[in-house]
């Protein structure tokens, strides 16, 4: 079993932000887990996953010049639990004791680092019920202003 997932979170931009929404072909979502994820390259991935891998995700922009930072990853409380699927301090070894608060957490490069992108990484916690998905908000930042943030609500782990 690998260790790690990583999601890519592929977004036009300047598409996003002419018709306000991350719908429409604006955001394709890829994953590489081992497992059989479904909805590859679209906005309602679900990335199966193992209890104590770790998570990564990444956003990338189509128009390199035009930058898309994830600002926040949540989970619904689902089954009793606060729904952290995928909580815990940024680069969480598997296996670690996972934070109780329903969200990943980013790791800001420094200045001096070639690219300029965020990586949120999160534990996958053992509570987990196999074969249900647990969905989660992805929040993207575009730029500045009242439209910049955009969220979906549609992108899921679950646990084989």
């Amino acid at each position: 079993m690998k260790t790690q997932v990583n999601i890519i979170a592929v977004v036009d931009v300047i598409g996003a932000l002419s018709v306000k929404t991350l719908l429409d072909g604006n955001l394709c979502m890829v994953d590489d887990s081992a497992f059989d994820s479904t909805h590859q390259g679209t906005a309602d991935l679900v990335t199966v996953v193992k209890p104590g891998q770790v998570v990564s995700w990444t956003a990338l922009a189509v128009d390199l010049q035009t930058p898309v930072e994830i600002k926040n990853i949540s989970f619904a409380p689902a089954n009793g639990h606060n729904g952290a699927a995928a909580s815990g301090p940024a680069m969480s070894p598997p296996g670690s004791a996972a934070a109780p608060q329903g969200e990943a957490h980013g790791q800001e490069e420094s200045e001096g680092d070639k690219l300029d992108l965020d990586v949120w990484t999160g534990v996958v916690p053992h509570w987990m019920t196999p074969g249900v998905p647990y969905q989660y908000r992805l929040e993207l930042q575009m730029y500045e202003g009242s439209n910049s943030v955009m969220s979906i609500d549609s992108p899921a782990l679950m646990c084989q």
